[in-house]
């Protein structure tokens, strides 16, 4: 009955669901069926979908609609998948007439079993749940090629109170090392692998009951076709001696941490239950950079959680002076359902909120062009990452650019292949890019 049927694919939310749609597609590609991105040609439609916050949720629902369209077309089955079926099936199947399967989190292997069966009883099913939460191989890269992420824990234990991610994903879960060694190995020759989880740093307490975060690390590197490790999502209570030690003297590893930490004021860590304070956080990025004096950290913050005081968001301003971190995001807290944080006093004002997150930014934008603007007139190496053919240049990053994430460096030269790195100089800078050409471009 699914003979010759073809399926078009959308990933909505992070960088980790993206590795599932990948593994996804890589089912479906197994199976022998093609994939179009021209959704008009599909049959059959899947939304991976997120609901880590309003914003996402309502961003799921109107592409739903969108494809439900299509349905005046080729399109014969709409699938959604992932975050928002898994923790909001019941609204969703009342309400969302269009959608002929549901698939939680760990279902993806039930695809098919879950369409025979919407095809042959003409009815709508719902699956969630019916998964056994089997690891898959075979993945689709839909990042550039010499990009690829690995993705090796699903699940949280921080409880911070305003996130649903342990509502939607569980319990922290550590993949086997055996496994993500062997799914790094068959992605072939990538320039950069990017280590992503909700929490990467507790890697392994969960299934060895140790941390093996620094062994999965070491592993890694040894994977001759793997030419450089970035860090995601380190939980700044959990970054160890033995893990700084291993980034300063790993030469594969990207000398770059992502470090959420969400606030800087230790009354309001506490309410959002972070483990973390202002104190600690300085004292980190000091040893950090003694230890590792080129490093780069990045990380995010959340202003207007309720009764942040109009002092605190100030002194998270001086905060951000004081840390120079050289990359962050900034978001305004929102009102989850199902949260400690959404029943707490003090909830403010969606435009003191907004407010606030602008000014972080604006603070944020002068740490970060000071230093850019300190790299002009120097020579960095850069990964190109392709074409931008709107600035009529190649485009790539430097060791302290995450992909998607963090700025990105524009240079001229002569050719340049994607994957490869080149030697760049910089002659101009902005708040966030950079823009340079190689030594023989004139």
């Amino acid at each position: 009955m699914l003979s010759k049927k073809v399926f078009g694919v959308i990933s909505l939310g992070c960088d980790k669901n993206r590795v599932d749609t990948e593994k996804l597609i890589g089912l479906i590609k197994k199976k022998g069926y093609v994939t179009t991105d021209d959704l008009s040609q599909a049959q059959i439609v899947i939304v991976n979908t997120c609901a880590f916050l309003q914003s996402a949720r309502a961003e799921a629902i109107d592409t739903l609609l969108e494809c439900a369209e299509y349905k005046n077309k080729k399109l014969e089955k709409l699938i959604v998948t992932g975050c928002l079926p898994q923790k909001f099936i019941d609204e969703l199947y009342g309400t969302l007439q269009e959608v002929d399967v549901f698939l939680g989190i760990t279902d993806y292997e039930k695809i098919f079993e879950a369409l025979e069966m919407s095809y042959r009883k003409g009815e709508r099913q719902n699956y969630v749940g019916k998964g056994n939460d089997g690891y898959l191989f075979d993945r689709v890269l839909t990042t550039d090629e010499h990009v690829a992420h690995l993705k090796i824990a699903d699940g949280c234990y921080n409880h911070c109170t305003y996130c649903l991610i342990p509502k939607i994903r569980g319990k922290y879960r550590s993949y086997p090392m055996e496994n993500l060694l062997r799914e790094a190995e068959e992605l072939g020759e990538i320039a950069e692998l990017v280590i992503v989880a909700q929490d990467t740093t507790r890697y392994g307490e969960d299934l060895y009951g140790e941390n093996r975060f620094v062994s999965l690390l070491q592993q890694l590197s040894k994977l001759e076709n793997i030419q450089t490790i970035r860090l995601l999502y380190c939980y700044p209570d959990v970054i160890s001696d033995s893990l700084i030690e291993e980034i300063a003297r790993n030469d594969k590893i990207v000398k770059y941490l992502d470090i959420p930490l969400q606030h800087s004021e230790n009354r309001v860590l506490k309410l959002m239950n972070r483990k973390g304070t202002r104190e600690g956080y300085l004292a980190l990025f000091k040893k950090l950079r003694e230890k590792i004096p080129s490093i780069a950290i990045r990380s995010t913050f959340i202003s207007g959680f309720p009764s942040e005081t109009e002092a605190e968001f100030e002194n998270m301003k001086a905060f951000l002076q004081e840390a120079k971190l050289l990359n962050c995001g900034f978001f305004a807290y929102s009102k989850e359902p199902d949260t400690a944080a959404a029943k707490m006093k003090g909830q403010i004002h969606h435009a003191t909120k907004q407010r606030r997150v602008k000014a972080l930014y604006q603070t944020q934008e002068q740490i970060s062009a000071q230093f850019l603007s300190s790299l002009i007139g120097r020579e960095i190496e850069v990964l190109c990452d392709g074409i931008d053919y709107e600035k009529g240049c190649f485009v790539g990053r430097a060791y302290f650019n995450a992909p998607d994430i963090d700025g990105k460096v524009y240079f001229n030269a002569y050719e340049a292949m994607q994957g490869e790195r080149y030697k760049v100089k910089i002659v101009s800078a902005d708040s966030y890019d950079l823009y340079g050409k190689t030594e023989d471009y004139e």
